[in-house]
């Protein structure tokens, strides 16, 4: 009766790696892709899901923040951290010829070019958090130390002080 999850590329790569991880299912909105959304259908605090944001910098290309789901990114810090006098975020039509995944399927793991990454420090404050597994309507629940170790990320203050 239970469908069987389709694993994803990015779990696959994580059980290659000898991570440890779980699939998690949600119901998926199109009118509402948000992290606060997928937050409450995983029943968890939003401080624990976690959304994966494509930045390009003046100077140094294409990085990665994850960050917590209701938050925004400090463009300014996210500069700094990666080398950069400025940073924006990708339009969303290049989202997918840039990392091979969608909006509101984002994942830091196994994007078509392995960018610098970096995760909110908030991170380590838990024993799991929840990323995209690299689509809609599956999330990975994993350890936040595993996260940075796998994707060689920096962990820092990514998003502004008065939010």
């Amino acid at each position: 009766m239970a469908k069987k999850l389709e694993k994803t590329n990015a779990a696959r790569l994580l059980d290659r790696a000898g991570v440890s991880y779980d699939l998690i299912p949600y119901t998926v909105d199109e009118n509402d892709l948000a992290a606060t959304h997928v937050a409450a259908e995983l029943g968890e605090p939003i401080e624990q899901v976690f959304k994966t944001l494509v930045l390009k910098g003046d100077r140094n290309g294409h990085f990665v923040c994850v960050i917590p789901g209701d938050q925004e990114v400090d463009l300014k810090k996210a500069a700094r951290l990666s080398g950069n006098k400025s940073a924006q975020m990708i339009p969303m039509k290049e989202l997918l010829p840039t990392t091979g995944y969608i909006r509101g399927g984002c994942t830091p793991i196994g994007m078509k070019k392995r960018f610098p990454t970096f995760i909110h420090h908030s991170c380590e404050a838990f024993d799991y958090i929840y990323i995209s597994a690299g689509v809609r309507g599956l999330q990975l629940k994993l350890s936040p130390h595993d996260l940075v170790a796998y994707t060689e990320a920096t962990v820092a203050d990514l998003i502004s002080e008065n939010e």
